[in-house]
């Protein structure tokens, strides 16, 4: 079995609520802070964490999208969105269930969701982090872009898929 379809046992997606906010936001900062560390330094990791503090953008990200997360042993241990069909908005996983598959079967329910949309493309703007993730997935870079937080320049890459 290689990489892409490894499925992590137990593991259950379902639509993510306001309820899962807190446990969702401490996911957000910890797999920054550690995941996301070779490829970012201090400022920007501190920079791109800040953003847990826009209490109305996570609101809409939950409430206005198709915004999932991954649970395993009642705990939330990733959570994904997609906004308008075919923008991949956020696609986390916690710091220690990395490289288990989890990203993976998000990945496959968001792009999933797509197709009944008819859509034709993905599109999502990616960390360095994830990029890698991304490539596997069948996604080609359309552009490197620099990302605003607290005047803190955060490079990613605009990333595309044809469906």
């Amino acid at each position: 079995m290689n990489k892409i379809q490894k499925k992590t046992i137990g593991l259950t997606l379902r639509k993510g609520i306001l309820q899962d906010l807190q446990e969702i936001l401490i996911l957000f900062s910890g797999t920054i802070e550690t995941v996301c560390a070779n490829d970012y330094n201090n400022e920007q990791i501190v920079a791109w964490i800040s953003s847990v503090n826009n209490t109305g953008r996570w609101h809409r990200l939950i409430e206005d999208q198709y915004f999932i997360v991954a649970v395993l042993n009642q705990k939330i241990v990733g959570f994904a969105s997609l906004a308008h069909g075919d923008y991949i908005d956020v696609l986390y996983v916690h710091k220690d269930f990395q490289r288990q598959g989890i990203a993976q079967q998000l990945y496959n329910a968001l792009e999933t969701e797509a197709a009944t949309h008819k859509n034709t493309i993905l599109t999502a703007d990616v960390s360095k982090t994830a990029k890698p993730f991304f490539e596997a997935n069948g996604f080609k870079v359309i552009a490197e872009q620099i990302q605003i937080r607290t005047e803190v320049e955060i490079p990613n890459y605009n990333m595309r898929k044809d469906l």
